[in-house]
């Protein structure tokens, strides 16, 4: 990913980025996005990021040893800090979709900040919105008020999230209408694909903002769009 794709990246929104990957492609039928309703804590704002994976749990207490899960929640934030960037955090509550627990506060939106991730997607719970720091997205199943037994239960494994598989390293983009897995076979090309998509949006949009657009002019606009439109 070159630094003027990650900046375009950057500004455009998912479902920008979801249609074009299928310019990319040249078909449509691209499905590796969220389905349902998710919630952002910036809702202007965008993460871009390869995922750094875990799972967590929080209705109950842990079974195993105190040791053990000290060792783990060490090795899960050692991950996070070692993890190349742009990287963000993507955890999948196994307790879906029952989840109590918010991961996702102003303790752990700050540490993880801090070790330079650029947000996190997770189908459980986030809270504490007024304290998080800015510039760091948390896009969530919920908002909760309770952090319950919460604890990692695993790294690294391909997750879950509101229907979306997410492997450890692939490169995610969201916001607040979800989240999409960018293939590695378009990125060479998506940078091409989205100014592509945004031009021939204008096709459209142009003519429908400007004065005097009426039925004759939208046939025109209409059609040049069908013409160029994947």
């Amino acid at each position: 990913m070159t630094p003027d794709l990650l900046a375009l990246l950057r500004r455009v929104d998912t479902p920008t980025v979801c249609n074009a990957i299928e310019v990319v492609q040249g078909k449509r039928g691209f499905n590796a996005f969220t389905r349902g309703t998710m919630l952002c804590s910036e809702p202007g704002q965008r993460v871009v990021g390869h995922a750094v994976t875990a799972q967590i749990a929080a209705l109950a207490p842990p079974s195993e040893p105190p040791e053990v899960i000290r060792a783990r929640r060490m090795a899960y934030y050692k991950a996070m800090h070692d993890a190349p960037k742009p990287s963000l955090a993507v955890i999948e509550d196994l307790d879906f979709p029952d989840c109590i627990g918010a991961y996702w506060g102003e303790v752990n939106t700050t540490i993880h900040k801090g070790f330079g991730l650029s947000g996190a997607l997770t189908n459980g719970v986030m809270r504490d919105l007024d304290d998080m720091p800015a510039g760091f997205p948390v896009i969530a199943g919920s908002i909760g008020p309770s952090h319950g037994f919460v604890h990692v239960r695993s790294l690294g494994q391909p997750v879950q999230v509101f229907g979306l598989t997410v492997a450890q390293g692939d490169l995610v983009h969201a916001d607040r209408h979800g989240a999409v897995v960018i293939p590695p076979g378009v990125i060479p090309d998506l940078h091409a694909g989205i100014e592509k998509l945004l031009a021939t949006e204008n096709l459209v949009l142009d003519p429908a903002r400007a004065g005097n657009f009426d039925f004759a002019a939208f046939e025109r606009a209409w059609a040049a769009f069908e013409k160029a439109r994947t």
